[in-house]
């Protein structure tokens, strides 16, 4: 019986068999390009394209939970098929992950479509901080950090800080905040057509930019003030080369002696200069652009206020990140210096991130299916038919 994991997140999805080394991740969504009329790109289909501006996108997932079956459907068909993972439904049990709180109507339709429609053995379904939780404490294994275990996990949509104990969310101190990946694309996109160039269209350009250029600042007045100042003294602005498409296949970054001189011939050029960190800052001070909310910082500290004081310190001295917005350089530099400055004293704080933020949920689903245990949490198809949706919902913590 072999196991297929499916880390199912709104900007890509994260799949592959437990017995792969590394996951295949695809853009979980379907692209139109404005140059290819005649074809839809499924997933990860969108390699063939040639010409990736203005691409047009059609999410299943809005606002981090899954509504549009339609696309999401196409999504998996492509990603189960000889094509990509070449699945035998009858012979594989499935670990699919969803987010905290999902409806439950949801929840009832992804158990119609594994069982249903495409008829996978068994299914267990959890959610990816839950996973990293048991692949972290599984590979601490001392007797002090398995009391508590604090997941950061900022993703595509948003970013949810869970505090576990004993491997068990504590449901009322999870906390939310709707800022993720796709709100900085977005907000980069309408800063550089304001500023610069009309870019409102090009969300897959901007948002490799935001990949490649963006960073956390530890210190964001003095980078500011660094900012406001002309080259050489500035050493934050950088001058990204944009893609044409028929000589530069992907935009890139010039140095910062190359970014000092103007561009070369029929090159396209944006130029970041306080940008780069005004942007990711948006995770910490959301309140920046109207959305009112807590920063991921003092969303940690609140979250730490609902849960049991003496749980608080376990949790702060094992905090992990997860979820694409953890590879922004000095992310972690600041969730550590801001939570170190707001928490108490006496604790100790300590943030570590493992080496690939993306796919650690998919790699702890892994260890999870070899776990002699894993069976019995997974729903079979045959129980499935016997008791329906109500088997779900009492098996799977969600």
């Amino acid at each position: 019986m072999t196991t297929l994991i499916v880390d199912n997140g709104a900007g890509t999805a994260k799949a592959g068999f437990s017995t792969d080394p590394e996951p295949r991740i695809i853009p979980n969504c379907v692209t139109k390009a404005k140059n290819v009329r005649t074809r839809i790109f499924i997933g990860d289909q969108i390699d063939e394209c040639k010409d990736l501006s203005s691409l047009y996108y059609l999410l299943p997932f809005q606002r981090g939970f899954l509504v549009n079956w339609e696309i999401e459907k196409q999504v998996w068909d492509r990603l189960f098929s000889k094509d990509v993972l070449q699945v035998d439904f009858n012979e594989t049990r499935l670990i699919l992950t969803e987010p905290f709180f999902n409806f439950p109507s949801i929840g009832e339709a992804i158990n119609e479509v594994i069982f249903e429609e495409f008829q996978f053995h068994a299914l267990h379904r959890t959610q990816a901080p839950t996973l990293t939780c048991y692949k972290h404490q599984k590979d601490k294994e001392t007797s002090g950090s398995m009391f508590g275990t604090l997941v950061i996990d900022s993703g595509y949509s948003f970013s949810h800080i869970v505090p576990f104990y004993k491997n068990k969310p504590v449901k009322e101190a999870i906390v939310r905040v709707n800022v993720g990946g796709k709100v900085l694309t977005n907000h980069l996109k309408e800063v550089i057509s304001y500023r610069q160039l009309m870019v409102m269209d090009e969300t897959y350009v901007i948002n490799q930019m935001k990949e490649d250029v963006c960073y956390v600042s530890t210190q964001f007045n003095k980078d500011m003030e660094i900012a406001r100042k002309k080259y050489p003294e500035n050493t934050i602005s950088r001058d990204y080369i944009l893609p044409d498409y028929t000589h530069i296949k992907r935009g890139y970054v010039r140095t910062q002696e190359e970014s000092s001189k103007k561009s070369k011939g029929d090159e396209q050029m944006i130029r970041m200069n306080n940008e780069r960190f005004a942007v990711p800052e948006l995770l910490f001070q959301p309140a920046d652009v109207g959305i009112p909310e807590m920063g991921i910082s003092e969303s940690i500290i609140h979250s730490l206020s609902l849960v049991d004081e003496e749980l608080s310190p376990h949790l702060l001295n094992n905090t992990v990140l997860t979820g694409g917005n953890a590879l922004l350089p000095g992310f972690q530099d600041r969730l550590q210096s801001d939570v170190r400055s707001m928490a108490s004293d006496d604790f100790d704080v300590s943030v570590s991130m493992p080496g690939n933020p993306i796919t650690f949920p998919w790699q702890a689903g892994c260890d999870l299916a070899a776990d002699p245990s894993f069976p019995s949490l997974c729903v079979t198809r045959q129980e499935y038919e016997e008791h329906g949706h109500t088997i779900c919902s009492n098996k799977f913590n969600v």
